[in-house]
């Protein structure tokens, strides 16, 4: 038999194995030791804790411990446990936080405690409704992204965050309450009080209490007897004591006794040192673009983000600021690159795990902007007033109007940004939306930069000092030299095949103006007109004729450009009509190949394939389908969205030849061509036609030249009719862009957000505005100047008013006003018509001003400018005795005594006499005389100009002149006090009451003048130069207290205007707080008065979704018109109910001051869409809307969307208010205007 082998079998524990594991740190690594024991760490502390199971700790939390349950939804409960009831609890409330806190104060070497010192807390108890501080507790998820209208702001960058000293300040000049007086026994809000006094006593004024009588009889105990007395007789005895104490001086107010205490030490300070003089301050540094970058790549060895390319100049200078988180200004040319910039802030903001956002003027732009951005950075999300994308990507895109409602509104999303990218800030100048920019960029918190993009404008420093000042940061301006692609400008004439070789050079790529080709130009076009005289008679077209006209000059011109390869090319219309026009007209033109026909084809059908099958047939959609595949498109507001994003995506993949556009294509879509066309050089802009602005001209006409595939951009201009005039051209293309210009307004929206929060100002607003900047960038210059000045003043010797000096302060006012009022009857007499009648050649004037002080003179020569009229003058005048000029002008008299003040003491030459010919100004005349004389103008000019020369400058006048000198002198010697001068109001026939008035004042303070006795006294003289330097310092005082003060701000009336319709509606109360109606308007976009009056008039409650709206589509329509008569009564009804509030709220607002009349407030109002939404929210479908209205679909198709945003806003004022039938409605609504073709999606968000 075999014997078994015995097999050895490892022991059953696992540490009874020869082994040891020990793990590595904390990267989860173990290595194997040969040596038994336990296992072991090379950390510190020894392995990490295990956490319990999950199974054992639900057992545990739930079923062992029922009360962990909650009271309601134990449906599924196999058992119920019976709670003990406590109603006490639901009194329980959380305590007040403590506002102070006590701090040990230690010996610095031993430690040991010596005292203990109260510490005020800040930040105690902040929430979103109570503090404006970054340090307050977000508020709910549901509410990070948009914020809500109840919450405060952030507090804006470049204010002065108010501090607990202020604050305490600001309570003690407010708390000044005398409690034996001014308590009230009607609480605010309440008709009726409570009086606690003893019935024993009479009672006090209305609504006031005293509390020396409550608290008779209170037995206080403790106090001395004579304390007792005091409280028992409030009346003389405990003043007297109350006066003869030495601390009779009111305790002030403070929160601890140890800052009381500081208080008074601080009192006994030595006096403050003298202000220094204020450092000036720049804000806005140009950096030069012009010197290389050539270390760059040392000084950002790893750049948060890497092109294929190599960034310009302009682009590094850029990007090595924002890596040192400088705000930057970049006004670079079109198509220079500016979106480098941009994208490397958002590298830069993934990079430090922050956010950005990029906002836009346009919706286009915004959706554009986030398919390229999401191509390049993948995290990017999209803000529009309809869609909502990622909203929680670290870069987010929206239009400015949305940023602005998140900053009113203490949206969280500000708390992690970094960056605020603001394109086309040129868009400022828009004089309905630019206030937008300005609210944005002062509402922003301080931890926020910001880069701005914007096309070359004049005043980009000014501009970024502006934001540098706001902010109290430096803004590094950055400008580009030229344009990448430099642009050449062409005159066309032609208008068949035959002319078609017609171009005309007018400024090369060097930037020279050609006349020779203007002139070619125009000899061109003259040479055509002249044979069509021949042919058809001597009646030539002057106009630009017909469709068929434009139809053979583009023939023409596209011809010449494809055989040249200048295509793609866009056309500048700036008519929506005409555009269409121009494009259905080139019916025999086929730009495109076999293939290029296959690939526009797939696209479209590609594209239209998320559309309903009748939305497919819509005579547009054909239409454009039908020019997109012979390689023309049409691109304007009355063209449905998702077509215009069809023929962008087509042009920019080249397949797009011809293009007819208006303006709205040249903002900031990055779409260049190789040829820009403009169909006329003049526009419309709302209200008359008008040559195109320099600004406008190079924002189009930047789109020609695409960077890296044409070598020079060419712009041509078609002469349809007659050639524009040279010096028209010349100035539309070689002048300097507009400025960028404050648009600055009040609006009810910015008042009440504004209004609702403690803190925040309008007038602080107001003041930071750009409009408010030219006066206010000089504060701290004039509270310099006020500080030396009020000190000059304390040095002064006070000037001795007594005796027969009393009357001396009134004389010098009398004068003082006298001036004024004969300079403001002046003015008005300079601004007549019959004035200017009498201001001509011969009239005999006193002239007064720095070189002349009322010396006669007589008008030689008007200039023919009414714009700025200019006198050329004849003027007696001492004769020169020495070369020095500051010597011969001679000096207005010091001391005025009557006979200077009430006549004009005419100027007599001391010397021989002598003559000048000035050239005045309106303000230099201060009297017209009747006297006239008669003279030859022209040749004493002549006379004049010639003794000018140093070869004639000896020879004697002329007889002309010598006789005019001669009569001058001798008015002056008969009439000392002055000629006769013209009344004017009996000679002139100023009827103005104003005029009348400062005639009779006149007079009144000649007589008082008159009469004064101190002229008398030989002291005169000496008190009088003391009171004026007084006087002349006060008035300079008031004049820079009243700069640095509110009063001085441009729109301070009208707000006050506008605060008043608010109080007279009822939307803040007489202290100034929000009151329901007004934070409801807050929550408005837009119509906020006019929203909020329906919906407390419960003008909407009764009304179906649809026909809601119905009418408030005459909130949003553009496109003016009347309601149809085919409307059902309701809506009929509804639309006269609609206009009745407007007219109310029209009627307060003339009432408070306000310069809209009730018909513009009314006229605003558009009811032409009302019978299309009306049927849209019904369910027709778009293709039968057509023939409801002429409007264009594209503006159809905008109102409905924004109509929608409406009643968004709406509901959410409904739940606001709850009023949860109307939010419902307003719901519903909104679903209703949301479906097929009007909200198809955004190509540019697929």
């Amino acid at each position: 038999m075999m014997e078994t082998e015995r097999i050895v079998l490892p022991p059953p524990d696992p540490l009874d194995l020869p082994l040891r594991a020990v793990e590595l740190g904390c990267t989860g690594r173990w290595e194997l030791l040969n040596v038994p024991g336990a296992p072991e760490s090379t950390l510190p502390h020894g392995l990490p804790p295990c956490a319990p199971d999950l199974q054992q700790e639900a057992e545990q939390l739930f079923l062992s411990s029922p009360a962990w349950l909650p009271l309601h939804g134990l449906e599924h409960s196999a058992r119920k446990w019976q709670r003990k009831m406590d109603p006490w609890s639901l009194l329980a409330t959380l305590g007040a936080p403590v506002p102070s806190d006590l701090q040990a104060q230690r010996h610095p070497t031993t430690g040991q405690i010596l005292g203990y010192k109260e510490v005020l807390l800040e930040n105690t108890n902040l929430s979103a409704t109570t503090s404006l501080s970054l340090r307050r507790p977000p508020g709910p998820i549901s509410q990070s992204l948009w914020g809500n209208p109840t919450q405060y702001p952030f507090w804006p960058g470049g204010m002065d965050e108010p501090t607990i000293t202020d604050l305490s300040t600001r309570e003690e000049a407010e708390e000044e309450i005398d409690f034996e007086k001014d308590l009230l026994t009607v609480p605010p809000g309440f008709k009726k009080g409570v009086d606690f006094a003893p019935e024993d006593h009479p009672a006090p004024a209305p609504g006031l209490l005293s509390l020396s009588r409550l608290l008779e009889p209170l037995d206080l105990g403790g106090g001395d007897e004579d304390e007792s007395e005091a409280v028992g007789q409030p009346g003389g005895p405990r003043r007297d004591t109350v006066s003869a104490s030495p601390c009779s001086a009111p305790l002030a107010r403070a929160s601890s006794l140890e800052n009381l205490v500081l208080q008074e030490a601080s009192t006994a300070v030595a006096p403050p040192e003298p202000p220094k003089p204020p450092r000036q301050e720049q804000w806005a540094i140009s950096v030069d673009v012009t010197s290389p970058v050539d270390d760059f790549y040392r000084l950002i060895p790893q750049p948060a983000f890497r092109w294929a390319f190599e960034p310009d100049v302009f682009q590094k200078q850029a990007i090595l600021h924002l890596e040192r988180h400088d705000s930057v200004f970049v006004a670079a040319h079109t198509s220079a690159g500016k979106t480098v910039v941009a994208e490397y802030a958002i590298a830069l903001a993934q990079k430090h795990m922050t956010r950005t956002i990029y906002t836009s003027p346009i919706k286009a732009l915004s959706n554009q902007k986030f398919r390229d951005f999401r191509n390049t950075f993948g995290d990017v999300g999209l803000l529009t007033g309809d869609v909502q994308l990622h909203p929680e990507a670290s870069c987010l895109i929206m239009t400015t109007e949305i940023l602005r409602s998140m900053l009113y509104s203490g949206s969280d999303v500000i708390r992690d940004l970094e960056w605020v990218i603001f394109d086309e800030v040129h868009y400022i100048n828009d004089a309905e939306r630019g206030v937008v920019w300005e609210e944005v960029l002062i509402m922003l918190p301080d931890h926020v930069s910001i880069i701005l993009l914007s096309a070359t404008v004049p005043n980009a420093l000014e501009f970024a000092d502006w934001i540098g000042r706001l902010k109290r940061r430096q803004i590094y301006v950055i400008s580009t030299v030229a344009r990448p692609v430099p642009l050449e400008h062409y005159l066309f004439t032609g208008n068949s095949p035959k002319t078609q070789g017609e171009l005309f050079l007018l400024l090369d790529s060097r930037g020279t103006f050609h006349t020779k080709g203007y002139y070619a130009a125009v000899e061109a076009k003259k040479e055509r007109m002249s044979k069509h005289a021949q042919t058809f008679g001597a009646k030539q077209p002057t106009h630009q004729g017909g469709p068929a006209q434009d139809r053979g000059v583009y023939l023409s011109l596209l011809a010449s450009l494809r055989t040249r390869a200048q295509l793609p090319v866009v056309v500048f219309t700036f008519s929506r009509g005409r555009c269409d026009e121009q494009a259905s007209g080139l019916t025999s033109l086929d730009l495109t190949t076999s293939s290029e026909k296959s690939e526009i084809h797939l696209f479209l059908q590609r594209c239209l394939a998320r559309l309903r099958g009748s939305d497919r047939q819509l005579p547009q959609v054909l239409h454009m389908s039908e020019l997109l595949h012979r390689g023309l498109g049409v691109h304007h507001s009355g063209i449905l969205p998702i077509l215009k994003e069809i023929v962008e995506m087509l042009f920019s993949r080249g397949l797009v030849k011809v293009l007819f556009a208006t303006e709205t294509f040249a903002m900031g879509v990055n779409m260049p061509a190789r040829t820009v066309v403009f169909d006329s050089t003049r526009k419309h802009d709302g209200s008359t036609f008008r040559d195109l602005l320099p600004g406008e001209y190079v924002q189009m006409a930047g789109r020609a030249g695409r960077r890296g595939l044409d070598p020079t951009g060419t712009v041509i201009l078609l002469c349809k009719g007659r050639v524009p005039e040279m010096a028209d051209l010349h100035r539309m293309m070689m002048g300097k862009p507009s400025q960028l210009q404050s648009q600055f307004r009040l609006t009810y929206t910015m008042i009440l957000n504004l209004l609702r929060v403690d803190a925040l100002r309008v007038e602080d607003m107001m003041k930071r505005s750009f409009s408010e900047f030219p006066s206010r960038k000089d504060s701290k210059a004039h509270e310099q100047t006020l500080a030396e000045l009020t000190k000059r003043l304390e040095a002064l010797e006070e000037p001795d008013v007594t005796g027969q000096l009393v009357d001396l302060p009134e004389y010098y006012s009398c004068g003082e006003e006298l001036t004024e009022t004969r300079s403001l009857i002046q003015q008005r007499i300079i601004e007549s018509v019959n004035g200017l009648k009498s201001l001509s050649a011969g009239r005999v004037v006193i002239v007064k001003n720095q070189k002349h002080h009322n010396a006669l003179g007589v008008i030689l020569q008007v200039s023919s400018s009414s714009a700025s009229r200019v006198f050329t003058t004849l003027v007696l005048c001492d004769k020169p005795m020495s070369k020095d000029p500051q010597e011969r002008e001679p000096a207005s008299p010091d001391v005025p005594y009557p006979d200077d003040l009430v006549g004009f003491k005419l100027f007599l030459p001391e010397g021989p006499c002598d003559h000048t010919v000035a050239k005045l100004q309106p303000g230099d005349v201060a009297a017209i005389t009747t006297k006239v004389l008669r003279l030859n103008g022209e040749k004493i000019l002549e006379d004049f100009s010639k003794r000018q020369q140093p070869k004639f400058k000896k020879e004697p006048p002329s007889a002309a002149a010598t006789a005019a000198v001669q009569e001058l002198l001798r008015l002056a010697q008969a009439h000392p006090a002055g000629p006769p001068t013209l009344d004017p109001v009996n000679d002139l026939q100023l009827k103005d009451v104003s005029v009348v008035e400062a005639g009779l004042r006149v007079r009144k303070l000649e007589e008082l003048i008159r009469g004064a006795q101190c002229v008398h006294s030989p002291r005169f003289p000496a008190q009088y130069l003391k009171l004026r330097e007084r006087m002349q310092i006060q008035k300079e005082m008031e004049r820079l207290r009243f700069l640095l003060s509110d009063q001085s701000l441009l729109l301070l009336p009208e707000y006050h205007q506008r605060v008043e319709v608010l109080r007279t509606l009822g939307y803040v109360d007489e202290a100034g707080t929000v009151k329901l109606a007004g934070r409801v308007a807050c929550a408005m976009s837009s119509h906020e008065l006019l929203l909020t009056e329906l919906m407390f008039d419960n003008a909407l409650s009764a009304l179906r979704p649809e026909e809601i709206a119905a009418l408030l589509s005459g909130l949003v329509c553009q496109s003016p018109g009347d309601p149809s008569d085919q409307l059902p009564s309701t809506l009929k009804q509804g639309v006269e109910r609609v206009r009745a509030v407007a007219k109310r709220i029209g009627e307060v607002q003339m009432a408070c001051g306000l310069n809209q009349t009730v018909e513009e407030f009314v006229g605003e109002l558009n009811f032409g869409l009302v019978e299309v939404v009306y049927e849209w929210a019904r369910g027709m479908p778009f293709s039968e809307l057509a023939g409801l209205s002429g409007t264009p679909e594209g503006l159809v198709v905008r109102c409905i969307q924004r109509l929608a945003e409406m009643c968004r806003s709406l509901r959410g004022a409904a739940r606001l208010v709850g009023e949860p039938v109307l939010g419902a409605k307003m719901e519903t609504a909104a679903t209703l205007l949301r479906r097929d073709i009007v909200f198809a999606a955004s190509l540019y968000t697929q």
